[in-house]
């Protein structure tokens, strides 16, 4: 009885093997879904800078590391530090794991410090890494005679702003803690715009992260035009430290610190600031996105970070690669998350521009040519000019468009027209694109 229980369970056994040889295996489940599906890469910066610049490394290199080996799109998303992006992610995008959305590293920050704009959480994002532990410097123009941050206190500096981030928010936060006299030039779209203006003499100085600014002033720089002038991290960046560059905190004394703060509160508070620095370039998820699907993309990424074609491709961009994985950068944000209000407030009030700020005069260029290519129903348009392709973003709102002198929407142009983009420059929206054709 038992030898035939026994031979029966095996014999049970084989059949079962044999139904079961009959049913392909079980596929993994993250592959399944990402098998011919296109990941969207939201930037939630403008075209041609650093954000922008390890987005697309990113597209170009992680599908090979993610099961079922999905395709990127990418779209830039630019306006309020990133806000726009995020609040688009969070509230409109589908939360399947098809939409990774790269935002400035201010953004947690400036969601829990209470700005008006953020329709989201930034502790509830599900952060997935970042490649960069950025050093932010500011810099100031030869031509301004200053090359010691001592200066900058008897001596006032026009800096180029760029929206709610490092180009804004630190000459706010120096000037209101320790007395020195940046005045704000606000109103350019972007970081390049930004740096614009300094080459042409519209501003004579400007902040944001080291690495962005070697990379858009280029021979500029290169040329001694430009002094950095104080670094802003919680650790000194090697490079700056080398050439002799402070850190921020070497300022924070007694006798500098303004009237109602001690240095330890000055201290915190900038330390507090610094911490986004350490998200450097941070790319997150939506809240909703199942968290197999995080935990893969999150994989992804860490092995990405460490791939031989990857490491070149960084280094052929100029860009460094320091890993910062999506569970360190969750740990950032609780942690400001859970610093108490009134500090937070207290440092909400400091980063504030108190002075008189000058609204810039955006230059803007023309470039003609014939269309090469249009994307997204006209949203953006490539001409070939002087042998070069440029793009120019395309509002349906903003930008005038029109053929052979009638009023058109966008969509009415087509590849192999003449046009003319009048834009602030390559991959900035066009306040105005005159086709003929």
């Amino acid at each position: 009885m038992k030898l035939r229980t026994i031979g029966g369970a095996l014999a049970l056994a084989g059949t079962v093997g044999l139904a079961a040889g009959a049913v392909p295996a079980s596929a993994d489940p993250i592959a399944d879904f990402y098998k011919g599906k296109r990941i969207k890469m939201i930037i939630g910066s403008s075209p041609g800078g650093g954000y922008a610049t390890y987005a697309r490394l990113i597209t170009r290199h992680i599908g090979r590391h993610l099961p079922g080996h999905p395709r990127f799109l990418v779209q830039n998303m630019d306006g309020a530090g990133s806000i726009v992006a995020a609040n688009f992610t969070v509230n409109v995008a589908p939360q399947d794991g098809t939409v990774i959305v790269g935002l400035q590293r201010n953004i947690a920050l400036v969601q829990i410090l209470g700005t008006k704009g953020p329709k989201f959480k930034a502790q509830e994002l599900q952060w997935l890494g970042s490649l960069a532990n950025e050093a932010g410097v500011c810099v100031v123009d030869k031509r301004t005679g200053i090359k010691k941050f001592e200066e900058v206190f008897t001596k006032v500096v026009e800096m180029a702003g760029f929206g709610p981030n490092d180009s804004e928010i630190q000459p706010a936060l120096f000037n209101n803690t320790l007395g020195t006299k940046f005045q704000i030039v606000k109103g350019y779209p972007s970081s390049t715009t930004g740096n614009l203006s300094l080459q042409r003499g519209e501003t004579n100085g400007l902040c944001q992260s080291w690495s962005s600014f070697k990379a858009i002033a280029g021979p500029y720089y290169e040329a001694g035009n430009v002094y950095p002038l104080v670094q802003m991290s919680l650790k000194p960046h090697p490079e700056l430290t080398k050439m002799g560059v402070p850190m921020i905190f070497d300022f924070i004394t007694k006798d500098r610190v303004q009237p109602g703060l001690t240095t330890e509160e000055v201290e915190s508070h900038f330390r507090l600031l610094f911490a986004a620095k350490a998200m450097g370039r941070p790319f997150a998820l939506a809240p909703k996105v199942p968290k197999a699907r995080v935990n893969a993309l999150r994989k992804a990424f860490n092995d990405m970070a460490k791939d031989p074609k990857f490491l070149a491709d960084a280094n052929k961009q100029k860009r460094e690669v320091n890993l910062v994985t999506g569970l360190e950068i969750q740990d950032i944000v609780n942690k400001m998350a859970a610093t108490p209000k009134p500090v937070l407030a207290r440092l909400d009030d400091l980063m504030k521009y108190k002075g008189v700020a000058k609204i810039a005069k955006v230059e803007m260029v023309k470039h003609t040519g014939k269309v090469t290519a249009t994307k997204r129903g006209g949203r953006r348009i490539s001409i070939s000019h002087k042998g070069k392709d440029v793009t120019a973003k395309v509002s349906g709102s903003r930008t005038k468009v029109t053929i052979n002198g009638k009023k058109v929407k966008r969509k009415a142009v087509k590849v192999g027209m003449t046009c003319t983009f009048t834009y602030p420059g390559a991959g900035q929206e066009a306040k105005t694109i005159d086709c003929k054709g």
